[in-house]
């Protein structure tokens, strides 16, 4: 992996950085904004410690690990990348509730365009705050947009500790299963 300075990385801050998208997905997984490391990279979930990628595959939605510069790839199993905010940040508390309310209003536009059969809100707090569902917890939503069902998933970033990588991959995995079924 490239390593970049801090100054590298700083460059990188209000950075956008392109969705991995196409009609018709099985699931659109969703992070709450890009990182500083993704920015530079153009690649989503690019922090080292980050374990997205790795849980993926754990959970059984790819039979690889794939590294963040494979993003692509995602797009032959059927799933895809997107954020709440658009805008990149060193730390998602940067943002502000009313770019979390934008940002969802505009996923919901994403979502109406695109059509994906499960969207993965991977953040309870940011799908709180985009969504204005306090009450929302991990797993299926009974919201919907469009046709689309939602999910929200643990956050996979390092700083997540109460979830490890097993559980978090058990709940993904519920999720690939449930985009199995239907």
């Amino acid at each position: 992996m490239t390593r970049f300075t801090p100054e590298e990385l700083e460059a990188a801050r209000d950075r956008l950085v392109p969705d991995v998208v196409a009609d018709g997905l099985h699931v659109l997984f969703c992070g709450i904004n890009p990182g500083l490391m993704t920015a530079a990279t153009g690649h989503h979930f690019a922090r080292p410690g980050n374990r997205f990628w790795p849980v993926l595959h754990l959970s059984g939605f790819t039979p690889r690990l794939l590294k963040p510069s494979e993003q692509r790839e995602l797009l032959s199993y059927g799933f895809g990348i997107t954020n709440v905010v658009a805008r990149a940040t060193a730390r998602a508390d940067e943002l502000s509730a009313e770019e979390y309310r934008e940002g969802g209003r505009q996923l919901a536009l994403k979502v109406a365009r695109w059509r994906p059969r499960w969207l993965a809100v991977v953040g309870i707090t940011a799908y709180r705050a985009a969504f204005d569902d306090r009450k929302a917890g991990v797993g299926p939503q009974e919201r919907t947009i469009g046709d689309t069902r939602v999910w929200v998933l643990p956050n996979p970033s390092g700083l997540n500790a109460h979830w490890t990588a097993r559980t978090m991959a058990e709940e993904f995995a519920r999720l690939r299963v449930a985009a199995e079924e239907g």
